[in-house]
């Protein structure tokens, strides 16, 4: 009776680890532009016009924009990664990046140029007023915390997710810093719209 002999299987080595991870997602894309020029060349638009009723819109949608989102990140966004684990809550974070990278500076910087700009064609920009001292106080807190701490942050996730092996468990914290971040700073927003509306209201001592 012939022995049939079967051929030896090669031993399997790869790595069942070594798997090729997927590209992040691009920093820049179209989405960043209208995220960018909209705010800006409304304001823009509203300086070179002069008109008062025209930069307080640009005012108002961008600052109300701007706190909406920092409420939602501090009330939603960040209870919701603190209670997801590491792997997906970096997943979410590399996702949300490229946008926030964009948006939330430059709605910021309108909100905050456009408000200035409105104090002063309404006569109310007087350093000696307790409204414009406290208002100054709040950007100036908002404007630390968001060009020094937040936007650093997240080109730090940028930088750390262009590495061929990102730091999953950093990527994760600093997203999570973040969106609790940006609760503190819808704190001091809140707390600045009631000076703006006292200074609408002409009660610029409080």
């Amino acid at each position: 009776m012939a022995t049939v002999t079967m051929p030896a299987l090669a031993p399997n080595t790869a790595n069942p680890t070594d798997v090729r991870r997927p590209p992040p997602p691009p920093i820049l894309t179209w989405r960043a532009f209208p995220l960018v020029l909209v705010p800006v060349g409304a304001l823009v638009g509203a300086l070179l016009v002069n008109q008062f009723v025209f930069l307080d819109y640009v005012h108002v949608i961008s600052g109300a924009t701007w706190t909406g989102i920092d409420l939602f990140m501090g009330l939603v966004i960040g209870p919701v990664l603190g209670r997801m684990a590491g792997p997906a809550r970096a997943d979410f974070v590399q996702r949300l990046v490229p946008t926030m990278l964009f948006l939330m500076p430059t709605l910021a910087s309108v909100a905050i140029t456009a408000g200035i700009y409105l104090a002063i064609m309404d006569g109310v920009f007087n350093l000696h007023y307790l409204a414009i001292q406290l208002a100054g106080i709040f950007v100036l807190i908002l404007a630390g915390q968001g060009f020094g701490i937040f936007l650093p942050n997240e080109v730090r996730i940028v930088l750390e997710l262009r590495k061929d092996r990102p730091n999953i468990a950093k990527i994760g914290r600093l997203g999570l810093l973040n969106a609790r971040l940006a609760g503190v700073q819808a704190v001091f927003q809140v707390a600045l719209i009631f000076v703006m509306a006292n200074l609408a209201a002409g009660l610029v001592n409080l």
